[in-house]
């Protein structure tokens, strides 16, 4: 039956893809905010649960930095030209987050489901920039590096350099919620309890994101585009793009989760941040086990024992500022579903 059902995802996905959505939100100087997730930040769009939105991103990258990597500067859309020139209020992160999207009788304590339905790319190039004194190996590499990667939307791949090129899996590195209110404004970099900077390469279209409310309309900001990404970013950036996707928000009564969670086509994911990799691991696993026992209906022992068999722990990212772990189990393995 899987196997069936994963045939017919393309299909259903295009299908997807083509129907009217409810909303459209675009990335300009209005509709952004560069470098922080906050309760206080003004809703962008309000939707009622159950709608679709269109979102465009934009680029973290500004278009200064595109012209030092060797980017005609007729390539750069007026629009990141107005974001990186108009807005002041910015920081402490670097990305640029479209939102946020309010979404009506979503309260604290709900979960708000994150349907990601298509992602398609919105520009022909990615950028990768590595930074001094940033990365996993910063001081193998305590120089400025920026490189272009033309994108061939067609084949779906990145030119990296001459004979290598990398297979696109769009997604969207940030994804997230507003943080509790009494914490103010956040960072846009390391990752939590809200979702945020995930950096996930997992989380492609078809992909169901599950993520803790924690203040009234929830409050959803995304961003951070790339093209591909692998597992660890260890360079800071990956192949930094701008992307359209088009998310469902439904609001979850009842549902009730500490850290965010999601559901690929084939698999059930639990995820941990922590600025300690092996502290991450725990939250992860633990969440996993939690999973295992609430949605299969598993003794802890029983989950614990699945969990050494047949979850498998991925590092989601290292550059974050809390390290990320993603812990995976297949949804095959469970018959009667």
């Amino acid at each position: 039956m899987l196997r069936n059902l994963l045939v017919l995802l393309p299909a259903c996905a295009a299908w997807l893809a083509a129907q009217p959505v409810d909303h459209r939100l675009d990335s300009t100087a209005d509709t952004v905010v560069i470098g922080y997730y906050d309760a206080a930040a003004k809703p962008m769009l309000r939707v009622r649960s159950g709608e679709r939105v269109e979102i465009t991103t934009a680029m973290v990258a500004t278009p200064e930095m595109l012209e030092e990597a060797g980017l005609p500067s007729d390539q750069i859309k007026p629009s990141l030209r107005a974001i990186h020139g108009r807005i002041t209020d910015r920081g402490p992160g670097p990305h640029v987050l479209t939102g946020p999207v309010y979404v009506e009788g979503a309260d604290p304590g709900d979960v708000l489901q994150v349907d990601i339905e298509s992602i398609r790319l919105a520009l022909p190039y990615a950028l990768n920039i590595f930074l001094p004194g940033l990365g996993v190996l910063p001081n193998d590499y305590p120089y400025k590096k920026l490189k272009i990667i033309p994108l061939d939307e067609d084949r779906m791949v990145g030119k990296f350099a001459d004979g290598v090129e990398i297979p696109l899996r769009p997604f969207f590195g940030s994804m997230g919620v507003a943080p509790p209110k009494e914490l103010g404004r956040i960072s846009s970099a390391p990752p939590w309890i809200h979702a945020g900077n995930m950096d996930n390469k997992d989380l492609v279209a078809g992909t169901t994101l599950f993520i803790p409310v924690h203040e009234p309309g929830a409050l959803f900001f995304v961003g951070d585009a790339h093209a591909a990404q692998g597992a660890g970013e260890v360079d800071v950036t990956a192949l930094e793009t701008a992307l359209t996707g088009v998310f469902r928000f439904t609001v979850r009564k009842g549902m009730r989760l500490k850290w965010p969670r999601a559901e690929t086509p084939t698999h059930l994911m639990t995820m941990g941040f922590d600025e300690d990799l092996d502290t991450a691991i725990r939250v992860a696993l633990r969440d996993m086990i939690d999973l295992l026992v609430s949605e299969k209906g598993l003794s802890r022992d029983d989950a614990y024992m699945l969990a050494s068999n047949a979850v498998d722990l991925h590092i989601t990212q290292l550059v974050d500022g809390k390290k990320g772990i993603h812990a995976t189990v297949p949804k095959a393995i469970f018959l009667l579903d």
